[in-house]
Order: structure tokens, then C-alpha cells, then sequence
């Protein structure tokens, strides 16, 4: 593929197979075999944030207004129906692909500032497979501005095990959920999820459960990365995050249509919802400073 094209790359080994998206710097398909391992999108827009990487910050900021450095800035809002910016700035921008190879690919973005977030980054996102431990990717950012930069990332993941929602057993290692608004911003501490409908710590069925619910309190391996699995007798999907990633937006996709409650949404981010507000978790990188995160997704999980 020729560089700046917006082709679709595809990546190969072993019998995993992904497509990834100059645009946004997305995940479009990722196969085991002939199996889906999550719900893709091969050609057109993604519907609700499919594979998107979300930079420079994650979920959403109450009515796009923030603070910072004494500051005030307001953000296009695209979730007009809430009030609120959604996902980040990068999802719609082309994205350019360097280093790449059979089974892996680099895109970087030049990011010059936008309406609301005037700061100078450089993005980065690398995708690799691995024939026995599946899909690898590395999300990092540079602040190249002349001065601190709020900062933080997520991924759009809808694992999938081809059967509805409600069928599928969810382990998820989180002791404590977010509680939100109507329009979906953080009210209060988070809560513990003994006790409640939230609590997948040991492994059950979904059920009726509905779930647009972020999560902390990560249990987190030897290894430094949390495990969230879904399984349905032999069938299974994990997906695993590094420890630069305390929280996790698990998304049950209710919504209307033929694919409701057919995809288990688990994004991986840095920080909760609202956090440019809060300053919950919040990353601020220095000029010159900066970070790289990573998270996989494998059909068997560890």
C-alpha cells in the first residue's frame, strides 16, 4: 500500500489476520481462523466508535468545557444529544503508516491542536500479531509543544464470540464502578461491585445485565496487565491491558438494531470519563515528555 493512501492494511500471521485503518489510526477486523474476535467494520464509517482509537482523551467531557492552566477551553461537542465532546480529535484524521511488515505496522500523526485543544503532539499507534499470542498495540504520544499538555487515551474494542451478549460469560477484573448522570458524566466516588450486578470478578454469565459502566480497581497479573475474558463453552476472547490503563468502559451495545447486544464493547483508557474536568487520573505531559501504553487482544487468553 502506497503511504498516504487511505487503503486498508492487512496483517498476517500464523492464524490470526487484522485490517487496520489509515483514518484514524483504527482496528477494522481481527480474525482467528475464520472466527471474529471482534465485531468489525471491513469497509465504510464504523458504527459507535467501532476499533477507533480515542486521543487525546477518552469517553466523554462534560459539556466539552475544561480548565487547565489557569485556562478555560471549550471543545466541539459531538455527543450533541448529551451535551458532551466524546472520544477525542484523531478518529476522523489520516493517519500516516511507516515500517511496515507482514505482521505489523506503525501510524504517526503530527497533531498541530484543534478547537478547545490547542496543543502540539505527535501521536503514534503500532499493530503486530503474533501467531500464538495474537494482536499488540502500542498507543504513545511526544508533547511537541513550548508547554504542559493534558493528556490522556482509550481504545473502542467490541470483543465478540458471535452469540448475543446475555449468552456469553464475562470475567472482568475490576473491583470498583464509576457511577454517572443521565447524560453519562461521573456523579461521586466510584462504588465497589460486591454485591451488585457489576461484580464479574469471578466468572458468570451476562444475563439481562446492561452495561455502559467504567471500571477501576483493576486486578492486574505478575506480567502487569488486566485480563478481561469472554467465553461460551470452547469459544473464548480475552483482552489484556498494561498497568498504564486503571480503568476499563465495558459497553453492552444496547442500543437499536440487528447487532444490539451482540458485541461486548471493553475499552482499555488511562483515565475515567470527564477527566479534563476532574483531573481524575489525568496525564499531563511536559514539552518534550512522553508516554506509550499498551493492550492486546488474543483467543486465548493467559
Amino acid at each position: 500500500m502506497a503511504e498516504g493512501s487511505h487503503s486498508a492494511i492487512t496483517l498476517e500471521a500464523g492464524k490470526y489476520r487484522a485490517t487496520v485503518d489509515p483514518l484514524g489510526a483504527a482496528l477494522r477486523t481481527l480474525h482467528w481462523g475464520e472466527r471474529e474476535l471482534v465485531w468489525g467494520y471491513p469497509e465504510g464509517r464504523p458504527q459507535l466508535a467501532q476499533g477507533q482509537i480515542l486521543l487525546p482523551w477518552p469517553n466523554r467531557i462534560d459539556h466539552g468545557r475544561y480548565s487547565f492552566g489557569g485556562t478555560t477551553y471549550q471543545l466541539e461537542i459531538t455527543e450533541p444529544e448529551l451535551d458532551n465532546a466524546i472520544h477525542g480529535l484523531t478518529s476522523t484524521l489520516l493517519w500516516q503508516p511507516s515500517q511496515i511488515t507482514a505482521d505489523s505496522v506503525r501510524f504517526t500523526l503530527a497533531f498541530d491542536g484543534a478547537p478547545g485543544y490547542p496543543f502540539r503532539m505527535e501521536f503514534w499507534v503500532c499493530y503486530s500479531l503474533d501467531p500464538d499470542h495474537g494482536l499488540h498495540v502500542r498507543i504513545g504520544a511526544q508533547n511537541t509543544g513550548d508547554g504542559p499538555a493534558p493528556y490522556g487515551h482509550g481504545s473502542h474494542n467490541y470483543l465478540t464470540l458471535g452469540l448475543p451478549v446475555d449468552e456469553v460469560t464475562l470475567q472482568l477484573p475490576a473491583a470498583e464502578w464509576q457511577p454517572v448522570n443521565e447524560r453519562m458524566i461521573p456523579t461521586g466516588p466510584v462504588r465497589s461491585v460486591a454485591g451488585t450486578d457489576y461484580d464479574f470478578r469471578t466468572p458468570r454469565q451476562v444475563g439481562p445485565t446492561v452495561l455502559d459502566t467504567a471500571f477501576t480497581g483493576l486486578r492486574f497479573d505478575e506480567a502487569g496487565r488486566s485480563w478481561t475474558v469472554l467465553s461460551a463453552g470452547e469459544l473464548c476472547v480475552g483482552l489484556w491491558a498494561d498497568d498504564s490503563h486503571p480503568w476499563l468502559q465495558v459497553f453492552s451495545a444496547d442500543y437499536p438494531g440487528p447487532e444490539r447486544r451482540r458485541h461486548l464493547a471493553v475499552e482499555p483508557m488511562t483515565c475515567p470519563p470527564n477527566a479534563f474536568v476532574t483531573g481524575t487520573d489525568l496525564i499531563v505531559l511536559d514539552p518534550g515528555q512522553s508516554i506509550e501504553s499498551s493492550f492486546g487482544i488474543t483467543s486465548t487468553p493467559e
